[in-house]
């Protein structure tokens, strides 16, 4: 099953030195049956978009601590996309979200997803609202969607190295 990964930049770090990845967790966003039956229409690609959007909300709130934590920490989303076998569904949690059966290995990740640099003062004012936006705040709602207006970038497995000797 395709799932996707919320992450952030020391994570994507964490998977490139390390070989792999551990969700914080366990959770991650795929297109599951309960996913599809929420939307009235649309293709298997619409709905693994949905999937990857909810892992870049997601991201947000792993970011709002890195923010917090370090507020010179690099302000973008990022998303894994791996495919794994053994993922089990989590319609207590959304309609999207699986638990993993461990950690991600590099050699299971199909691409990764990552804000660009034009991204970052959105991404910066959303990872600061998004709990007021998950609670109904019209202004911190507002700030979310700003942010979820920029596309997220591609790359390749390969890429990635190149990505943070970049960044």
């Amino acid at each position: 099953m395709r799932v996707y990964l919320p992450a952030t930049v020391p994570m994507l770090r964490t998977l490139l030195d390390e070989g792999q990845l551990s969700p914080k967790s366990g959770i991650a966003f795929a297109l599951t049956p309960m996913l599809r039956e929420s939307y009235a229409a649309g293709d298997t690609e619409e709905l693994e978009y949905a999937a990857m959007m909810e892992a870049a909300r997601a991201s947000l709130r792993l970011l709002s601590a890195e923010l917090e934590a370090d507020p010179e920490a690099m302000p973008r989303r990022a998303v894994v996309a791996a495919d794994l076998d053994g993922v089990a569904l989590r319609p207590d949690l959304d309609d999207a979200a699986v638990t993993l059966p461990g950690p991600v290995t590099v050699r299971a990740v199909a691409a990764v997803h990552v804000d660009v640099s034009e991204a970052e003062p959105a991404v910066r004012t959303a990872a600061g609202v998004v709990d007021a936006a998950d609670l109904g705040d019209p202004d911190a709602e507002f700030a979310l969607g700003d942010a979820e207006d920029h596309e997220m970038a591609w790359y390749a497995t390969q890429e990635l190295s190149f990505l943070l000797e970049l960044m």
